[in-house]
């Protein structure tokens, strides 16, 4: 009787352990989205570009940023349309902060320009 017992506590506790870390587990390409709004907002139906990094080698080097320019980061991507007064970039994006938004936005840590 102990031993059944003790090997359904064991299975318990292997599968609550991993129930717990889970939660803490992430995938880019199940949570993010900016990748694929901006292929269907752009109307390039190519599911590779679902994910954010893959529009670092799409179209042409832009050699930086400008209106019309796709915009990289290692997890994110958006076109510029436009810049503020004082010389920020404004991005339009999906998957910003959940939704899709047009903000000003740093380009510090962007990887690539791209022309599409």
């Amino acid at each position: 009787m102990l031993k059944p017992l003790l090997v359904a506590s064991a299975f318990l506790v292997v599968f609550s352990i991993q129930a717990e870390a889970r939660p803490n587990h992430r995938h880019h390409g199940h949570r993010g989205w900016c990748g694929s709004y901006l292929s269907k907002y752009l109307g390039k139906p190519d599911r590779r570009l679902a994910l954010a990094r893959s529009w670092a080698s799409e179209g042409m080097n832009a050699g930086g940023p400008g209106i019309g320019v796709v915009v990289v980061w290692a997890h994110h991507v958006g076109i510029i349309t436009g810049q503020t007064p004082d010389g920020q970039w404004i991005v339009h994006s999906g998957n910003d902060g959940g939704a899709v938004r047009t903000r000003a936005r740093s380009l510090a840590r962007a990887i690539a320009f791209r022309r599409v």
